[in-house]
């Protein structure tokens, strides 16, 4: 038998075992609803006063009897009932409305965040009889932006519609449209969601960098959306009601994914999860997907790994809907054959594993480095925001193939060359992973071991995207991480990159300000005025080197 869900308090025991009985009612499968149904609802619904409702299946079953208060009706956490791409829950919501009402917004938000087949409600007049029946049901996407259709009020026993072949079509359409959005290679759909807090261009530009994060990662946004707020909600991160609308509009435009722009609590991620029944990521999980596919040295996968845990670990609670929907796809991916369902103990004890591989290679590369002091050969860092050309200067500076491509994160494994100067001094030069801003502190620590490589620099080349209209908040951003690492004081030249792409006014005035060099990465014939400082840059720390030793002093690592 069904359960009754709702309160009972106040009800006879007649009353009840009516409820109860309801359970055992059907509906034609070819039947939306029928007079039957709806009087056995409306006679109760007026003696108890209360809103009655059921929950039918495709075979006429009624399988949840609901019971609501004068004005609304709650439909409980429908387990076992999941929707797919292209297709409804498969439930039907049948239920009255004290006097003849028509739909209200509740009803309609219920049946579009629960995919429901349909929501009807049946109208109960002063005698307990049925009046009129409001029916709606959800449309495929249409370029009317529409989600739903209300059709015209009519009384149960006129209703002529056949629900079985109805729902095929109306199902049959809803993959189609499905189908057609997945000619780009079927890649994940995802709907962004920003900061709620900061100035509004702040908060634009953030998302815009999310948007390219998610691109990065391989997977389509179908839509963004934010919410200005004096601080984020505790619960929902949004509001309810806006997060209502960003639900409907992303299962409207077939996102399964919902990536917010923070970082999100165990607490928060469970509740929107649970309200939402879409899987749930936010900018860490993002990012730390993106490392997972670009990670290709042994050492970075480590690291990709030992960060994915350490950031899956406090999330960890009781096994529930919200941790399930993360295993596969965006967020779910990794190096390892780590599951996000294998206990605390388990975690920790990789972890602990993973932080002993990451020491050794630790050491491994301390002692490439010794080698490299004893060489005398100087180290030249290629450093700055994510995306702004670090690869392809390397590439140009040393001949080299350094896979570098128009996207956030191209390049996650740090990668070494040597290049002569004009003048036969030999340097060492390295690639290193993009900076972020509000990177998390738990990403910073997993990727220590690779930052440790700048650490043993001589000189830093600050790389800067001059054609991103916030190319000044990037540099503020490595530099503030430059700061964290204790690498503020290393001696350092910016690079103002893709200076054919912006007024040559705006590149003489930046390079005046900050006594940098413009250049454009792609062209060869730009990078005469780089060398030439590098070099003279790399000759005075050697110069100075020389003259410390002859004081007797400790002279710079790569110097000595």
């Amino acid at each position: 038998m069904s359960a009754v869900f709702g309160s009972l308090k106040g009800l006879k025991p007649s009353q009840r075992a009516r409820l109860e009985k309801l359970a055992f009612r059907r509906v034609p499968p070819d039947k939306a609803l029928t007079q039957e149904i709806s009087r056995h609802l409306t006679e109760l619904s007026a003696e108890i006063g209360r809103q009655i409702g059921v929950l039918v299946d495709r075979k006429g079953l009624v399988r949840k009897v609901l019971v609501g208060n004068g004005r609304s009706i709650l439909i409980p956490k429908l387990e076992g009932w999941r929707v797919g791409a292209g297709r409804l829950r498969g439930l039907r919501l049948i239920h009255t409305h004290i006097g003849d009402e028509p739909l209200s917004q509740e009803d309609l938000s219920d049946l579009a965040l629960l995919r429901l087949d349909l929501v009807a409600a049946v109208g109960v007049d002063d005698q307990g009889l049925p009046t009129m029946a409001h029916v709606a049901h959800l449309l495929p996407e249409n370029p009317g932006g529409q989600v739903w259709r209300v059709l015209q009020p009519i009384s149960p026993s006129l209703l002529d519609l056949d629900f079985a072949a109805f729902i095929k079509s109306l199902e049959d359409e809803m993959a189609r449209s499905f189908g057609g959005r997945a000619v780009d290679g079927s890649r994940e759909r995802v709907y962004l969601v920003g900061k709620t807090s900061g100035k509004e261009w702040e908060v634009e530009e953030s998302l815009a960098e999310l948007e390219q994060l998610a691109d990065s990662c391989g997977v389509k946004v179908v839509g963004k959306t934010y919410q200005r707020r004096e601080a984020p909600d505790s619960h929902f991160v949004v509001g309810k009601g806006k997060l209502q609308e960003i639900v409907i509009d992303a299962l409207h435009k077939g996102a399964g994914v919902l990536v917010f722009d923070r970082e999100l609590t165990p607490a928060q991620v469970r509740a929107v999860s649970d309200f939402t029944e879409l899987k749930v990521l936010d900018r860490s999980q993002l990012i730390l997907d993106i490392f997972a596919q670009r990670a290709k040295s042994r050492e970075g996968k480590i690291q990709v790994e030992l960060a994915q845990l350490k950031y899956a670990l406090p999330r960890l609670g009781e096994k529930d809907d919200a941790l399930s929907r993360l295993t596969g796809g965006i967020g779910g991916r990794g190096p390892g054959e780590t599951k996000l369902e294998i206990d605390r103990r388990r975690i920790r004890s990789r972890i602990g594993f993973l932080e002993k591989q990451t020491e050794n290679l630790g050491k491994q590369r301390g002692v490439r480095r010794e080698l490299r002091n004893r060489r005398r050969t100087p180290i030249i860092s290629i450093v700055g925001y994510t995306n702004a050309g670090k690869s392809t200067l390397l590439n140009r500076l040393t001949k080299s193939n350094v896979p570098a491509q128009d996207m956030l994160f191209a390049t996650l494994d740090p990668t070494s060359r040597r290049l002569r100067f004009p003048r036969e001094t030999e340097v060492i030069i390295t690639d290193t992973v993009g900076f972020l801003k509000d990177l998390p502190d738990a990403l910073v620590a997993a990727f220590s071991a690779t930052l440790d490589e700048l650490c043993d620099a001589d000189l830093l080349l600050h790389v800067v995207d001059i054609s991103n209209p916030a190319f000044e908040q990037q540099m503020a951003a490595v530099e503030e991480l430059l700061e964290k690492l204790s690498l503020h004081l290393t001696p350092m030249i910016k690079v103002f990159n893709k200076q054919d792409l912006v007024e040559p006014d705006l590149v003489r005035n930046m390079c005046a300000r900050y006594d940098g060099i413009g250049i454009c990465a792609h062209s060869s014939k730009t990078l005469s005025p780089l060398i030439g400082r590098m070099e003279d840059e790399i000759l005075s720390l050697i110069s100075g080197s020389e003259m410390r030793r002859t004081d007797g002093r400790i002279a710079q690592p790569g110097l000595s």
